[in-house]
């Protein structure tokens, strides 16, 4: 981190640029031609705006541009050095991201090779600068790079997704394809590329602040590192001071230089919480270095925050196994949260603004966790920032992902590199509170039949599974050494397998992929810790009819044209998606049916996993749940895939259905069909009961006193029943409530017997106030014959008020046009008496449509 003072100068060198296509071994009558161009940027993101290729999101051009990779490209600036900069001490080029195999020359001089796009460098160009500078980036083809490591080191290995020699690659993972991105390879500068000069400079500087004490309440603060180069005079002095986020000055030293600040401030400042726990207090530690006259030499400023994190790996109260609980300040925390991957297929296009769109999100989800993803990038300190001020716990990989990756010399050095840096610039964070070694890759090396974890050598260099050394010797030792966040070798890890589901983290893809359960089966599929489920639905129709290029949408507006199937990356997407929809719906195959009937599967089956779930989330020492971390947040171009948000930030219908399930109360409900024979020597006689078990989450610290209102309905005879609990929800627990039969519901004595349609609504509320509503149907809802519900939608301002006079499943609004509405809620139940109220702003006096199960278009 270099630091400025006023003689110091320190340049971004974002504009002044162009690049061309260069000749190379698989292009060589490539003809230069040199366009302009700012940085960060990629060749992708160039060629597009100068109308070179066409847009790589619509119809099937991303098979057009597949050539890009295999080219080699040069950027090209000049910048000027005044004869200050010229005869400074020190002077810098510094390069935060090279993507990827980069050879630097400045005038004509070959400085520094690059082969690791997560590397940030900085280059010493003093006593080499001119008053006037040519830079030179030149890019060599990623794909052959990757080909040649590959065959150099071993050949192809076991992976998923990708062509294997990405296993070979410090570079982006998911742009060699994944089961929801396309394959868009990109090419370029895609950090800042910055002149620095100076006298001085602080190259590091560690701060620890620490949340003490039996009920954490003893903050201390302590610098642990300082390093100032070059030598500083005998002397310097360094003056320590601690603001608040409004500038406030909470603390301030000034010691001799070589003395390093560590401070007790119980009584000065506040501890950091997650979101709903407590606030998200913010400090910022200014370093300043002075000589004897009080001069500045150098500065830097580290965001600090005052908090304890722990996993809590303990027995259970009558369970196997251990638990996989997040602590924060004494206080276990119930993670429902998301996956992250980039946001982009060209990150150079994700603004900050758009960054801190998607926290927006997940606060509004009301989730408190993400999990940014080991086939990505460490992601911008924007994302971090607004997770810090949000509340948002990230759970951070090491980009690793699905497969078995090589572990030669010269990946280990980059690698520790990597780590190095990225544990340097991601503690000060207190939103960060787990790094994991990789995604997926102990399961792929598992299935291939590498792994042997009787081995707790240590050696691993020469087995099958080489980078053990990164995840079990390398990365925990980096981790260790430079910070006091919680490693964690994989995801998922623990257990005599990773998919153990009794101790550590689990991916839980036994439904959609594995043995596709039916998603009423989530709670026997219950990990300790699920850091990953998901099920696909289609987006928004309107960013369905931005993946068709101009003129296509006549012919290839329909779910299995070539255009809709190339924008759905996952192997087997159309018998998965049709198994789960012929089990669970009667469905139309027209696009906007298919639209719909995807997003209420998603919605259905995503909240019923948290809804489980969290009921899981029984108390201290019986937390057999303690997180669900939905794949995915978000995608990196417009498509059919997980995400519960879609590329445009435009939320399906399931990010609505998860909110509730994660409000500070809830409610929930199953069903179950109990046969009981009438001895053990009979199979013709038997009688079948249903019954209803109901339970409520209260994720608070209080005692929750409320009532639960229960209202059966049959779909076609109206009510059946209705009663009332008065309940005490235990703080930060799930509660067992009532258990019985399903009331209305008649005992059945053969299966040739239709069960009544009977609804049961549950709603908690505080006095007048509703704190959630669950409504318990009979499934599979294909076989139920809905009746005429007699909808009304009531729209005053940008409020619609829904009601209706029979039973209404899965009800998705929309509103005429292509302009934006932010609806409040989606997917919702409606019961006759029970009208909700849903902000839909945006509405500007447009006409407000509606779907739901059985209204007549199926």
């Amino acid at each position: 981190m270099t630091i400025q003072r006023k003689a110091d100068t320190k340049t971004t060198l974002t504009n002044g640029w162009s690049f061309s296509q260069v000749k190379s071994a698989a292009f060589p009558d490539a003809a230069e031609e040199w366009v302009e161009c700012a940085v960060p940027t990629g060749v992708h993101v160039e060629l597009e705006r100068a109308g070179k290729i066409p847009d790589v999101f619509k119809g099937l051009a991303e098979w057009d541009v597949q050539w890009i990779q295999e080219a080699d490209w040069t950027f090209k600036t000049t910048f000027d050095a005044d004869a200050l900069q010229q005869a400074a001490t020190g002077a810098d080029l510094v390069f935060d991201g090279l993507d990827t195999y980069c050879t630097v020359l400045l005038n004509g001089e070959v400085l520094a090779s690059t082969s690791n796009m997560f590397h940030e460098h900085r280059v010493a160009v003093a006593g080499k600068l001119k008053d006037h500078n040519s830079l030179e980036l030149r890019f060599a083809s990623p794909w052959y790079a990757a080909k040649a490591a590959e065959a150099a080191h071993g050949g192809p290995r076991p992976v998923s997704n990708g062509d294997s020699c990405r296993l070979y690659s410090r570079k982006a993972q998911y742009g060699w394809g994944w089961d929801w991105g396309p394959i868009v390879m990109t090419v370029g500068p895609w950090r800042d590329v910055r002149f620095e000069t100076y006298e001085y400079t602080i190259r590091e500087l560690r701060v620890d602040a620490v949340l003490g004490g039996d009920v954490f309440d003893q903050p201390s603060l302590s610098v642990h590192e300082l390093e100032i180069e070059p030598q500083l005079p005998t002397d310097a002095r360094v003056v320590y001071t601690l603001t608040s986020s409004d500038g406030a000055v909470v603390k301030q030293e000034i010691l001799p230089h070589g003395e390093l600040a560590s401070w007790d401030l119980a009584g000065t400042v506040e501890a950091w919480y997650p979101i709903h726990y407590g606030k998200q207090p913010l400090y910022s530690l200014h370093v300043a270095v002075i000589n004897g006259n009080g001069d500045e030499l150098a500065s830097t400023s580290q965001r600090v925050a005052f908090r304890d994190v722990q996993i809590i790996q303990a027995p259970l109260d009558g369970a196997e196994g251990t638990s996989f609980v997040f602590q924060v300040n004494g206080v276990r925390v119930f993670c429902g949260g998301s996956n992250w991957i980039p946001a982009d297929s060209y990150l150079t296009n994700i603004t900050p603004e758009r960054y801190r769109a998607w926290v927006d999100l997940l606060v509004a989800g009301n989730q408190n966790m993400l999990r940014v993803w080991g086939g990505g990038v460490y992601e911008p300190d924007v994302l971090y920032d607004a997770c810090d001020e949000a509340g948002v716990l990230v759970w951070q990989d090491f980009m690793f992902g699905c497969g078995v990756y090589p572990a030669f010399k010269d990946m280990i050095r980059s690698v520790q590199a990597e780590a190095e840096s990225v544990v340097k610039r991601l503690r000060p964070h207190p939103s960060v509170v787990i790094f994991a070694g990789n995604n997926e890759d102990y399961q792929v090396a598992e299935e291939a039949g590498l792994v042997d974890y009787d081995d707790n050598s240590g050696e691993y260099l020469n087995t099958g599974f080489p980078a053990r050394h990164f995840y079990e010797v390398l990365l925990p030792e980096v981790v260790r050494r430079l910070s006091n966040v919680f490693y964690w070798p994989g995801s998922p890890y623990g257990g005599k397998v990773c998919g153990d589901l009794t101790v550590g983290d689990q991916h839980q893809w036994n439904v959609w992929h594995g043995t596709q359960e039916p998603w009423a089966n989530w709670d026997k599929l219950a990990g300790r810790f699920v850091s990953e489920f998901g099920m696909q639905g289609y987006p928004d129709i309107r960013t369905v009819r931005e993946w068709f290029a101009p003129g296509q949408e006549k012919d290839q507006w329909f779910p299995q044209s070539t255009v809709s199937t190339q924008h759905n990356k996952a192997t087997g997407f159309e018998r998965r998606l049709e198994l789960y929809l012929m089990e669970n719906f009667r469905h139309a195959f027209d696009m906007e049916s298919y639209i719909f009937y995807t997003q209420i599967m998603q919605a259905e089956c995503l909240a019923a996993a948290y809804r489980l779930w969290r009921r899981n989330w029984k108390g201290k020492g019986k937390e057999y749940t303690a997180g669900a971390l939905v794949w995915q947040i978000n995608d990196c171009w417009p498509c059919v895939s997980w995400a519960i948000c879609d590329y445009y930030l435009r939320p399906k219908p399931s990010y609505f259905a998860i909110a509730r399930e994660l409000r500070p109360y809830t409610v929930g409900m199953t069903r179950k069909e109990i046969k009981t024979p009438r001895d053990s020597t009979t199979a013709a006689f038997y009688t079948i009961r249903h019954e209803i078990e109901l339970w409520g989450c209260n994720s608070t610290l209080e005692v929750k006193n409320a009532t639960v209102e229960l209202v059966s309905f049959d779909l076609h005879d109206g009510l059946v029943d209705r009663r009332e609990f008065t309940v005490v929800l235990h703080p930060n627990a799930s509660t067992e409530i009532w258990k019985g039969d399903v009331p209305g519901q008649p005992v059945l004595t053969s299966l040739s017997q239709t069960p009544r349609p009977i609804v049961v609504q549950a709603i908690l509320r505080d006095g007048d106030s509703v704190l959630a509503r669950y409504s318990n149907w009979p499934e599979p809802w294909k076989s139920l014959t809905f009746p005429e519900a007699k909808l009304k939608l009531a729209v005053k301002g940008d409020e619609v008020t829904v009601s209706a006079e029979k039973p209404i499943k899965g009800l998705v609004l929309d509103v005429e046009g292509d302009a934006e509405v932010q609806w409040s809620d989606q997917a919702l139940d409606i019961m006759p008496g029970d009208p909700q109220v849903v902000v839909a702003k945006g509405l500007n006096g447009r006409k407000v449509t509606a779907r739901y199960l059985g209204d007549g278009s199926a």
